[in-house]
């Protein structure tokens, strides 16, 4: 039980604490799609020929916890992160526990003393 107790301090203390520091850059893959293209200051495509000037706003984009924030506020990434720790979890705990194991009662090991 410690090693989990511990395991959920380390989750949730990079997701709420280390976060904050994460680069709010564009990772490598949106810096490839707007190669080719001229961006505005906002880093939106205005002109020239690249990929991103065919992106259109995700399925998600209006959920409570898009774009790593809560609600759209800036300074909640690590709101954010802890959230989608605590729910990853409490759903794959709760999938794990729903399919684990269960022995009947003739299987039930004997105690010996």
């Amino acid at each position: 039980m410690a090693f989990y107790a511990g395991f959920l301090v380390v989750a949730l203390l990079l997701a709420g604490v280390v976060s904050y520091a994460a680069s709010s850059s564009p990772d490598g893959l949106d810096a490839v799609t707007q190669t080719g293209c001229e961006l505005d200051e906002s880093g939106e495509p205005v002109g020239g020929t690249c990929i991103a000037q065919n992106a259109g706003e995700h399925a998600t984009a209006a959920s409570p916890l898009a774009d790593y924030t809560v609600g759209g506020s800036e300074g909640t990434t690590g709101i954010a992160g802890v959230i989608g720790v605590l729910v990853t979890l409490i759903l794959a705990g709760g999938l794990f526990w729903a399919l684990r194991r269960r022995s009947s009662k003739d299987e039930t090991p004997s105690r010996v003393e």
